[in-house]
């Protein structure tokens, strides 16, 4: 376990800020004290400094993770944010989209959004922008980016993709057998 180098840092930075913006510091000082980022083993761990502190006792042969996992490096150097992240990012999301009941399974097993599966989207979202996908009951399912702006969804055909997939709270039971 070991601290993000600078580069690394600026990946999980613009990739946090593609989804919640300047609320990226409300996730480092929380009023239940400081937390931080770590390195394992290609993946990002958001951990409170005293936790991280108390593992150092750990060798990392013998450290399987510590905190929450946020994301990983890829082999060819790019973060990708995961599905455990969610419950941590979605309070400070600025832009939004809500799915309807029938789109939510569709969305759930990996599908993107189409218009017609579209609840409402926050206004003035632009094209390609990071957003938390939630149910109608404000439950939070997963992450996407737009595929088109909020004024473009308003002229749209209803099967046309207003959001792309990128990760959902169903994959944890996709993936069973590929998690750690």
């Amino acid at each position: 376990m070991r601290p993000l180098t600078e580069e690394e840092t600026k990946a999980v930075f613009e990739k946090l800020t593609k989804y919640i913006g300047e609320n990226v510091k409300c996730l480092i000082d929380r009023p239940d004290g400081l937390y931080c980022f770590r390195l394992h083993k290609d993946r990002v761990y958001y951990v409170k400094e005293e936790i991280m502190k108390k593992a150092t006792n750990v060798g990392r042969d013998n450290l399987v993770s510590v905190g929450t996992c946020f994301g990983k490096f890829t082999n060819s150097g790019k973060y990708k944010l995961q599905i455990t992240a969610l419950d941590f990012l979605a309070p400070y999301a600025k832009f939004k989209i809500w799915v309807k009941p029938g789109s939510e399974q569709s969305f759930l097993y990996g599908h993107h959004i189409q218009k017609s599966g579209l609840g409402r989207i926050t206004d003035n979202t632009a094209q390609y922008q990071g957003v938390v996908v939630y149910s109608m009951s404000d439950v939070p399912l997963g992450f996407g980016a737009t595929a088109k702006s909020t004024q473009q969804c308003r002229h749209a055909d209803s099967s046309d993709i207003v959001c792309f997939h990128q990760a959902d709270i169903g994959e944890y039971l996709r993936h069973e057998d590929t998690l750690i």
